[in-house]
């Protein structure tokens, strides 16, 4: 998993401790970090890191670095620490606490056909679920063939309700009654599945732009395929200027080599990543620390 990014930042971390080492001067200059950047950029872009988050990383190297007084034996400590800082301003948006929220809870999952959105809304009913609380789906795609059946067997499985209409109903009327069945019903959150889109498809945007005017979510959660790379940048910013996004989920990371989307995404709409799907199993959503993914790409 995400085996290049960590390779590349493995590399890169070294190589610019290296370069460190022989500065004579023993003083970094801007333009050592200029020439770094110029051997390593291709790698990052390989490992699907968008170019303006590559330009940030090198900005938040630079004033890391540059002017620092190199002393002997502590150039490693001195780059892997610039490097994890700077990684880190890529991820400065505070995570919403989905727990803290006035109940019941609208979470509206959005993205393209194929992200894994439905699998995703299944895998928050069975993190909410463990966790004593009470949900409640709600079927609306109402244009893709068999998205509501797929909901059901889900919903069958994990033993929660569902709330849908007929295909080709009106999914923001869909997601009315959900929020409505939760409120009589005494349930915590409502997971509303929406019709999967492409962001250049006008009218089935305008209907999404419809579904958050009525529905008013407490967040609008992209989920977006990691494989897709730098498309991944493209659909968010799509997306967050067509309804807003408040937060992103990440899938099938567990089969992505690279892995640069992450960081891309994060950079691109400065959005929190709320969760990373791992695979298929309900258990298979985890939480995403900052922290800890910027420790393991630059740890040896």
């Amino acid at each position: 998993m995400l085996k290049l990014l960590k390779k590349v930042f493995s590399r890169s971390k070294q190589g610019l401790e290296k370069k460190v080492k022989r500065i004579a001067k023993k003083r970094i200059a801007e333009g050592d970090i200029d020439d770094f950047f110029a051997e390593i950029e291709p790698e990052l872009l390989q490992a699907n890191v968008a170019l303006e988050a590559v330009e940030a990383l090198k900005v938040g190297l630079k004033r890391e670095l540059v002017g620092k007084e190199i002393k002997r034996g502590q150039a490693g400590r001195l780059i892997r620490d610039a490097f994890k800082r700077a990684l880190l301003e890529l991820f400065v948006q505070e995570k919403p606490d989905i727990f803290k929220l006035k109940r019941p809870v609208l979470l509206l999952f959005l993205g393209f056909n194929g992200s894994g959105k439905t699998t995703t809304i299944a895998k928050v009913a069975n993190l909410l679920l463990k966790k004593k609380l009470k949900p409640v789906l709600a079927a609306g795609d109402t244009f893709r063939a068999a998205s509501i059946e797929q909901l059901e067997e889900h919903a069958r499985r994990l033993r929660v309700e569902v709330v849908k209409h007929k295909y080709g109903s009106d999914s923001a009327a869909v997601i009315f009654d959900a929020r409505k069945h939760a409120e009589a019903k005494g349930l915590d959150f409502i997971l509303a599945d929406t019709a999967g889109r492409s962001h250049a498809n006008v009218n089935l945007m305008d209907e999404l732009k419809k579904v958050v005017r009525v529905n008013r979510p407490n967040l609008k959660i992209l989920v977006l395929d990691s494989l897709t790379g730098n498309d991944a940048v493209e659909q968010a910013r799509k997306f967050d200027e067509a309804v807003g996004v408040d937060a992103v989920v990440l899938t099938k990371v567990d089969v992505n080599e690279k892995g640069g989307s992450i960081l891309s995404v994060a950079w691109a709409i400065r959005k929190p990543i709320l969760w990373l799907g791992t695979g298929q199993k309900y258990d298979d959503l985890k939480p995403f620390d900052p922290e800890k993914f910027v420790e393991d790409l630059v740890k040896v």
